[in-house]
């Protein structure tokens, strides 16, 4: 993240460079905007789908179709070296770290 106030000016200068006008400026953040709402209404959906096949009820869900290494990955979990099992456990202690 950007955190000093001259990385924010930088920034600022290299989208007013980069869009030559003000006007583009707030179409473009709209957009950013929505891109970001996106991608979190997507992750929370990975979760929700996780959170289900790896609760006991879930019944309809045969783990054998879910591929553990890519979830863990789209969590932001370490795979390398890990068995399914290890995987399991660290997706679902990420997952109840969120609720």
């Amino acid at each position: 993240m950007i955190d000093a106030p001259i990385e924010w000016a930088i920034v600022i200068v290299v989208i007013l460079v980069l869009f030559g006008s003000t006007k583009k400026i707030p179409e473009f953040a709209r957009n950013l905007g929505r891109a970001t709402g996106e991608f979190k209404r997507g992750q929370v959906e990975l979760e929700n789908e996780l959170r289900k096949s790896m609760s006991p009820d879930a019944s309809s869900v045969k783990p054998s179709n879910i591929n553990y290494s890519e979830a863990a990955k789209n969590l932001g979990i370490e795979t390398s070296g890990k068995s399914e099992e290890q995987l399991k456990t660290e997706i679902k202690e990420k997952l109840s770290n969120n609720q």
